[in-house]
């Protein structure tokens, strides 16, 4: 059975990785002052995006994610023609209307498949799942690297289903806002109020920043640091010490809403880099998708790695 992963845009990995593991993309557009942007994962044209500026409060900016005839005519054109069995991947669905979208889409991809095989031109049915994976940005690039390593190694379909959903618990995603303020107003303008307690924050100092943890659909702060380079700094340390405990995938995804070559002004992702190498860990860096920069704001910085149950420290 040929098996392919489907990934949306706000899964924070590089192309050139996607393309190497034969991931399939599904793009996400956003819409700042009435002109669409798409995501297609491409490192020059989200840096240049970045570097425009366009993500900042003065401009008007809202995700637009595919709808479910858009998802349905890209599977029914790219992928169902292709394999026997699609896997698709959603950021967390308390976050986006993108696993909605895919499952209304999961209806009109089973419907259209039907047709053929019914008349008798084909042998073979399309099938696909549609998994919620619970977390964000990096997270769903460690996920989305450990469930491409079991397709490589010919898992069986029910195989990967059960580890993948298990491993995704597993997982531990950060983000550092550069601005708490953003954040809220972002979040403010989506009618979303699942995060003010992020409010506190602001009303104490501007100078602490968050450390925001995503696991199993829930999103909190779990530390608060003052300054933005230290509370980064202090995320690469817990980076590095987990690498020496142990991880439960060899991978540790960083990502950075702007550009790549910024992370190196960080003392502790140099060293996270080197403990890394030293313990075979991949270490994996990108640009922050668009969909996830509009929400966090533009300097975010995300990891994520998978590992036993703990907390912060």
């Amino acid at each position: 059975m040929s098996i392919v992963l489907i990934v949306d845009a706000a899964c924070d990995l590089p192309k050139d990785f996607l393309d190497k593991r034969g991931i399939h993309l599904l793009p996400i557009s956003i819409k700042v002052d009435d002109k669409i942007y798409t995501d297609d994962k491409d490192s020059n044209r989200l840096q240049a995006f970045y570097r425009q500026n366009l993500l900042t409060l003065s401009h008007e900016a809202e995700s637009a994610p595919y709808s479910s005839e858009q998802i349905h005519q890209i599977f029914m054109r790219e992928i169902v023609p292709h394999v026997d069995f699609g896997l698709v991947q959603t950021v967390s669905k308390k976050r986006s209307a993108i696993h909605a979208h895919c499952v209304e889409a999961q209806r009109l991809i089973q419907r259209s498949c039907r047709g053929p095989k019914a008349r008798g031109e084909t042998n073979r049915m399309f099938s696909m799942r549609v998994m919620n994976s619970g977390t964000l940005f990096t997270g769903q690039g460690v996920l989305a690297a450990f469930t491409s390593d079991l397709i490589a190694a010919n898992k069986s379909r029910h195989d990967i289903l059960r580890l993948a959903e298990a491993f995704k618990r597993k997982i531990y995603g950060f983000v550092i806002p550069p601005d708490v303020a953003y954040i809220r107003d972002r979040a403010r303008k989506r009618g979303e109020t699942s995060l003010s307690a992020l409010g506190a924050f602001v009303a104490k100092s501007f100078s602490i920043k968050p450390i925001i943890q995503a696991k199993n659909d829930e999103t909190m702060p779990i530390a608060k640091v003052r300054g933005f380079d230290q509370a980064v700094n202090r995320l690469f340390a817990y980076g590095i010490n987990r690498i020496k405990i142990g991880l439960l995938s060899p991978y540790v995804v960083v990502s950075i809403a702007g550009d790549e070559a910024d992370l190196k002004r960080f003392d502790g992702f140099l060293e996270l880099k080197a403990v890394a190498k030293l313990h075979q860990v991949e270490l994996i860096t990108c640009v922050m998708g668009l969909t996830s920069g509009l929400n966090v704001g533009p300097g975010a910085i995300s990891l994520a790695l998978a590992a036993e149950d703990h907390t912060f420290s």
